[in-house]
C-alpha cells in the first residue's frame, strides 16, 4: 500500500507545483483532471484489504466528477474566454512556484505534529492533503481570473477529500458526499457567474469588479 501512496503523493505534489507555475488556462483544467484522478484512487488503496461498495462508489464518483466532469466544464468556460493566460496575477508565476517550497516544508511539519493523533493515517497522505489545502487557498487568493480561482477551490476540495479518506472511517461516505455536492454546486454556480461576467463586461478579472458602482 505505501509504495502506491508514495507514488500518488509524488504525482500530487507535481500537479500542485504545475498549477502554481502555469499561466495557461488550458493547462490548469488538465492538471486538475490528473490530480482528481489521483485523489480518487486514495480510498481504494487505503481500503484495498476490504473494499466495500461504498468505498468503490465514492472513488468512482470522485474520479468522474473531479477527473472528468469538472475539468470539462472549466475547459468549456476557458474556450469562451477572450484571454488564454492568467495575466499578471497578484503574485507572479515564479513567486507562486517558490511559495510551494516553504509551504511543503510547513505541511511536513504539521503532518508530523498530527501523526500522534492520527496514527492510522499514512504520513505521505497527510503531507499531501495539507499541501493541497494550502495550494488551493493560495490560488483562490492570488489569481485574478475567476476560472483559476475555481481551480483553486477544487484543489482545496481535493485536499479535504484526501484528508477525510485517510482520517475518517465510519462516516467517510456521508462526509464526502456532502463535500462533493458542495463542489458540484460551486463549480456550476461559478461557471454561470463567469459566463455572465464575461458576456456583460468583456473580462474575467475579478479584482476589477470592485470598481463597479451600483
Amino acid at each position: 500500500m505505501l509504495p502506491f501512496l508514495g507514488i500518488i503523493q509524488a504525482l500530487g505534489l507535481l500537479t500542485s507545483f504545475a498549477l502554481l507555475g502555469t499561466r495557461s488556462k488550458g493547462a490548469g483544467p488538465q492538471w486538475l483532471a490528473f490530480q482528481g484522478l489521483l485523489c480518487g484512487l486514495v480510498p481504494i488503496i487505503m481500503h484495498a484489504d476490504g473494499l466495500t461498495t461504498q468505498v468503490v462508489l465514492l472513488a468512482i464518483g470522485n474520479i468522474v466528477l473531479k477527473g472528468i466532469v469538472f475539468p470539462w466544464v472549466l475547459l468549456r468556460l476557458r474556450a469562451r474566454a477572450p484571454y488564454h493566460r492568467e495575466v499578471v496575477p497578484f503574485i507572479g508565476i515564479v513567486g507562486s512556484t517558490l511559495f510551494g517550497i516553504p509551504v511543503l516544508a510547513l505541511s511536513v511539519w504539521l503532518a508530523l505534529r498530527m501523526t500522534p493523533a492520527l496514527k492510522h493515517a499514512p504520513f505521505v497522505m497527510l503531507v499531501l492533503s495539507i499541501f493541497l489545502i494550502f495550494v488551493g487557498l493560495f490560488l483562490i487568493v492570488t489569481r485574478r481570473k475567476a476560472l483559476m480561482q475555481v481551480i483553486g477551490y477544487l484543489v482545496l476540495e481535493n485536499g479535504i477529500f484526501v484528508f477525510s479518506a485517510i482520517a475518517i472511517s465510519g462516516t467517510l461516505l456521508l462526509v464526502e458526499l456532502g463535500v462533493l455536492l458542495d463542489a458540484f454546486v460551486a463549480v456550476f454556480v461559478m461557471g454561470i457567474a463567469i459566463l455572465h461576467i464575461n458576456s456583460e463586461f468583456g473580462f474575467m478579472d475579478v479584482d476589477q469588479l470592485t470598481a463597479l458602482r451600483g
